[in-house]
């Protein structure tokens, strides 16, 4: 007999007041609610009033199952999966579901692979904005092309179609995290491109899966050139050295334990 799913949704939340809230409720229906065990707001040290706008958001809401934790530094987006990485596995996680905290992903779209159990067939279950069957609204036409470009020329390097190097909804076993290989990767935005090379190196198996994307009020923090001379410059050490891409140390400043703080547990 099969073990039930205990899925951790994880909402990576960063100076996006106004945005939190909108996801939490995107929670409202038990028929997505119902799929997890727990609900995690991870603020990366706002300096706006995120946490206030998702504990009062979460309490309105009454789900029962909505934890508001706060990073004990800046650890940047990728520190913060890290963190709540580290916690699915501590606490007994099936699967871990990443659903950015900006607003731009919708979870409904993850609920048609977990209804029909898809999840347990792969490692990692991968929203992808430029899947054939995907939805995009409001996003610029040079990001449109610059991902085209990106996604074509990740997947001639790494002999693997590749329909998204990383969006804001994905969900990962967490069976397929214990081993920590995702630990020394970058803490920035560059965190996802580890990822997927890291999925390419290891094997892992993937679904992409076709989800909507909208850009409204969300505040950016990618600057498009110097994001993509990085993106270029990780993907040239993977090709120059795959066997030692796992074993790379990525950060500028190596964090031994990636540690929040409990606000609100149980709203």
């Amino acid at each position: 007999m099969s073990t039930p799913d205990r899925i951790l949704a994880f909402i990576p939340a960063y100076r996006c007041a106004p945005q939190v809230v909108r996801v939490l409720r995107q929670f409202q229906d038990p028929a997505v609610h119902g799929h997890f065990a727990e609900i995690m707001v991870v603020d990366n040290v706002s300096p706006d009033q995120t946490v206030a706008a998702a504990i009062d958001e979460a309490r309105a809401l009454g789900l029962g199952k909505v934890s508001v934790v706060h990073n004990h530094a800046n650890y940047g987006l990728g520190g913060s999966h890290k963190a709540a990485f580290g916690y699915a596995i501590a606490n007994g996680f099936s699967h871990v579901m990443v659903l950015h905290g900006d607003d731009q992903g919708n979870v409904a779209d993850i609920i048609p692979v977990l209804a029909a159990g898809r999840h347990h067939d792969y490692d990692c279950c991968l929203g992808a904005r430029f899947h054939p069957d995907s939805r995009i609204e409001g996003y610029s036409p040079t990001r449109v092309l610059g991902n085209h470009v990106f996604n074509r020329l990740f997947s001639a390097a790494c002999g693997r179609k590749l329909h998204d190097l990383g969006s804001g909804l994905n969900l990962y076993r967490t069976e397929h995290l214990r081993s920590g290989y995702w630990h020394k990767f970058h803490d920035n935005l560059m965190f996802n491109y580890c990822m997927i090379l890291a999925h390419v190196k290891r094997k892992d198996s993937l679904l992409f899966f076709p989800i909507s994307w909208r850009e409204e009020d969300q505040v950016s923090n990618v600057k498009l050139f110097s994001q993509a001379r990085r993106t270029l410059g990780l993907l040239g050490s993977y090709l120059k050295n795959p066997d030692a891409f796992l074993a790379r140390e990525f950060r500028d400043h190596p964090v031994a334990e990636y540690r929040f703080e409990t606000l609100a547990k149980g709203l």
